[in-house]
């Protein structure tokens, strides 16, 4: 049994609307910040840094640009935005391989990827109107396993991935309330922070390849769980400590053209992608699944350019119960 296997490169910058890290309530004092908002707003704090660590850093979370038509956002009409570049990949290395004399092929997998975010969130309405908070992070991710193939249309592959996130908070005090709070805001670790933090990441994604005349039809599942903890932080009262899960199911389909174009053939193709959201992730975004449907055109460089198998663009679409939203970028898979 052989199988050539691919491992994606993706490249993509885009741009979201949500990202607010705190929430105050419309009744709350102009004179201090009551410890009963004090925990509402770190709990709300620690759980967006988690949430955004992996939306920002994990290779599995689609890029896109968001636009938030739920409680992402903090008060009536906020302007928020959050930029996200992510360059990452996953794949096979190698034909499968007997395992130990069973009938069953084996592959080693690797996976990483590298993300950056920026969010800025300005309320117009309540108590902050006026203010800015801004918070930039980025991460590391990197990990792999190995892919069992029972047969030539049945596999999965469990893996191990580690992520290191830092993130950041710079605070604008603009409305009466935070100039009169802002130095007790800081003190108790709420705004103007910074955070480094590790996610231990494991998973496994099950495939079934679907083989029509030259198209190719795979479906996969795979669901995967987060546990996200602070190692380091500005301020005593600022610790992350959180679980959260994603269960990805995506139909993807490549089709060759038989189109030349600059001598190499046209294939097209995309897939459809239902993510569930769940824990921290979900509370933290305010989220429980995103959905995506993607679009690609590339031209076929196998054997003709060194581990490359197809470069072209691809597109996706993106919708959830409060957020809409887009991506473009380039469509990289390499054969190993």
């Amino acid at each position: 049994m052989t199988r050539g296997v691919s491992a994606r490169s993706c490249l993509r910058t885009a741009t979201a609307i949500g990202a607010s890290l705190l929430f105050w309530s419309p009744g709350s004092t102009w004179s201090q910040i009551t410890p009963a908002q004090a925990s509402q707003i770190r709990d709300a704090v620690n759980n967006r840094i988690e949430a955004l660590t992996i939306f920002g850093g994990d290779y599995g979370i689609a890029a896109a640009n968001f636009r938030s038509t739920g409680r992402f956002t903090l008060g009536e009409s906020a302007g928020a935005t959050l930029d996200v570049t992510k360059l990452g990949g996953s794949g096979e290395i190698g034909d499968p391989q007997p395992l130990a004399g069973l009938s069953v092929g084996w592959q080693p997998r690797v996976q990483g990827n590298m993300g950056w975010l920026n969010a800025t969130n300005h309320p117009e309405s309540g108590l902050l109107a006026g203010d800015i908070s801004e918070v930039k992070a980025y991460g590391i991710e990197f990990g792999g396993g190995a892919r069992f193939w029972v047969n030539d249309q049945l596999s999965f592959a469990p893996t191990v991935m580690g992520l290191y996130g830092h993130m950041s908070n710079t605070y604008t005090a603009n409305s009466a309330f935070m100039r009169e709070n802002l130095t007790e805001a800081i003190q108790q670790g709420l705004v103007d922070w910074t955070v480094d933090t590790w996610t231990a990441i494991v998973g496994v994604d099950v495939q079934y390849l679907i083989r029509w005349d030259r198209t190719i039809i795979t479906l996969s599942s795979s669901p995967v769980y987060y546990r996200t903890e602070s190692f380091k932080s500005s301020n005593a009262n600022l610790n992350v400590n959180g679980d959260s899960s994603t269960w990805v199911n995506m139909v993807d389909v490549d089709m060759p053209t038989g189109v030349m174009l600059f001598g190499h053939e046209l294939r097209t193709g995309g897939y459809y992608r239902w993510t569930g959201l769940y824990g921290d992730l979900s509370s933290g975004l305010n989220e429980t699944r995103l959905n995506e449907v993607h679009g690609r055109v590339v031209l076929d460089f196998l054997n003709q350019l060194w581990k490359v198998q197809w470069i072209g663009i691809g597109a996706s679409y993106l919708w959830g119960p409060n957020i809409t939203g887009w991506s473009v970028g380039a469509d990289v898979v390499f054969r190993f």
